[in-house]
């Protein structure tokens, strides 16, 4: 498991180091566990190696992460898009902002029933996310693909409600995003984020019946309380993530299925 081995080599490189260690920056980053967590272990030498140690919190769910944050318990976060924290802040009265973006991950669509669209049958059930965000997202793509037809095409926060044609009646179910993998038998099809996708063994470029492009808006951010912004560690932190050694780590370790963002 790539996550197991460069948490291994991440220890490694932390004990060679040593003495300059004990005397870094601690700077604690909440992911979700693919490709989030896997790009911060790539990292994690290089800002030890500036003065940073990196502590990873592992979280499965959108909303400790930012939670957590806001709360003071941990410095920052990497799972999200913009779309969603502007969402999250409103709707929580909070205040996290992006320090930077690091990816895309193509949003897509996934069946254990058909292999094509073309099989996508009358009064199919879908299951989307259950955020705001994403759930648009969910819905934006369906209407590229020509299956329904939203009231306003650039509203970020559609819902069902909001389509206004719906030629195959399609029929829609909401799913929290983390549990949209596990339920895939049950339901025609399922619009999961990437990340989720790749945990349960699915590649986007070879399994999703349609994807996102690489000019999709919703790129992945790190993201901080406001007023952090400016922070060393913060700063040295996107500065590995944006490098070009996290650039080819990228493209050779997701071949297309993440694609950079910086």
């Amino acid at each position: 498991m790539l996550l197991k081995k460069l948490v291994a080599s991440a220890l490694v490189t932390a004990l060679g180091l040593g003495a300059s260690l004990a005397n870094a920056e601690k700077l604690s980053v909440a992911a979700t566990p693919v490709p989030h967590a896997e790009l911060l272990e790539f990292v994690a030498p290089q800002l030890a190696k500036e003065g940073v140690e990196l502590d990873i919190k592992v979280f499965t769910d959108y909303v400790q992460p930012n939670q957590q944050v806001w709360d003071g318990a941990i410095d920052a976060n990497f799972f999200q898009h913009k779309p969603y924290l502007d969402t999250f802040n409103g709707e929580h009265n909070i205040n996290l902002v992006s320090v930077g973006l690091v990816h895309v991950e193509p949003f897509g669509a996934y069946s254990k029933k058909i292999k094509t669209l073309d099989e996508l049958k009358e009064g199919a059930l879908i299951a989307l996310p259950n955020d705001p965000s994403n759930g648009a997202r969910a819905l934006l793509l369906l209407q590229q693909q020509g299956l329904i037809t939203l009231k306003d095409p650039s509203n970020i926060l559609a819902t069902s409600r909001d389509i206004a044609e719906n030629p195959k009646k399609l029929k829609f179910k909401e799913i929290e995003a983390a549990t949209l993998p596990r339920i895939l038998p049950d339901v025609d099809m399922a619009l999961i984020n990437t990340n989720y996708a790749l945990e349960a063994d699915l590649n986007p470029l070879e399994d999703a019946l349609f994807i996102e492009g690489a000019e999709s808006p919703y790129a992945n951010l790190v993201a901080v309380k406001a007023g952090n912004e400016e922070k060393e560690a913060v700063k040295k932190l996107i500065q590995a993530l944006n490098s070009e050694e996290t650039r080819a780590f990228i493209q050779e370790q997701y071949k297309g299925a993440i694609v950079p963002a910086f």
